[in-house]
């Protein structure tokens, strides 16, 4: 996932200056750090609960930066593609984690496991 989100920051930034490179490769791959750990969660089928509130805090951190995206756009009209779209993309991979969470966890109040 480094080498990936490195060369499209080389490859898709603001300007091509060392500190813009490296705010956009850390976008890059914030938005993808946690598929290592959505990986291991849907290999091993389960999660201790308080892990899955973690990883529900961490995404809906996330999804309200697109609240914010948007209330920035009508109030300043500034809009940051790079931004926003690392932020949907990483949204979009905890869209399923997401469901499961709130059918597993919220309404059973047991240990998340994911489907077989």
């Amino acid at each position: 996932l480094v080498i990936p989100a490195a060369i499209l920051a080389l490859l898709v930034n603001h300007e091509f200056t060392l500190m813009e490179v490296m705010w956009t490769f850390s976008i890059y791959l914030e938005s993808v750090a946690i598929m290592p750990q959505l990986f291991m969660l849907s290999r091993t089928g389960n999660a201790e609960t308080i892990t899955a509130h973690y990883l529900f805090a961490l995404g809906s951190y996330r999804a309200l930066y697109i609240v914010n995206w948007i209330f920035r756009y009508y109030t300043e009209n500034f809009f940051d593609p790079i931004a926003v779209v690392a932020g949907i993309v990483q949204t979009v991979l905890y869209a399923d984690f997401f469901y499961l969470y709130v059918t597993r966890v919220l309404q059973s109040n047991r240990q998340f496991e994911m489907p077989a």
